[in-house]
């Protein structure tokens, strides 16, 4: 499913090194990377590569963006005010493929305190091979977006 689907990507400091491990795997499965930074493990705010990823994903239709931070937390609230972008943090792979069957997701986010790069890559790949289901959960999505 991998070829011509584009990933926009971004972590702060404290997800560097997970962002780099998911960059080389996905790479190596075909996807389309757009790394938003950081480039570095020097000191940054998670909020300015948050939102890059979910203005870049909420302007490219049928793309999907990856977050990383520390926590996942901070990432996954900056990506959730951005109109049109439903960041799921994820924790396990059964949330990720329930973040796209009903919620659509549309940015998956990553602790890198929490979550290897096995873990990681596993979850994404279940995730952004998991169709939304639509049915109920549209008019749920449907409400999601008006709000936000």
């Amino acid at each position: 499913m991998a070829k011509n689907i584009k990933v926009f990507i971004g972590s702060d400091h404290g997800g560097y090194d997970l962002k780099g491990s998911l960059i080389t795997s996905l790479m190596e499965r075909g996807f389309d990377i757009v790394d938003r930074g950081t480039n570095s493990k020097k000191s940054c705010d998670y909020p300015d590569f948050s939102f890059a990823v979910a203005e870049d994903v909420r302007t490219n239709p049928g793309s999907f963006g990856v977050l990383v931070c520390t926590t996942g937390v901070g990432a996954s609230m900056c990506a959730n005010k951005v109109k049109g972008i439903r960041a799921a943090l994820c924790i396990n792979k059964d949330q990720a493929i329930m973040s796209r069957r009903h919620n659509d997701a549309n940015v998956i986010v990553f602790g890198a305190k929490y979550t290897s790069p096995e873990e990681a890559l596993e979850m994404f790949m279940a995730w952004v091979n998991e169709p939304f289901e639509g049915g109920r959960h549209q008019r749920r999505v449907d409400k999601i977006n008006e709000r936000g």
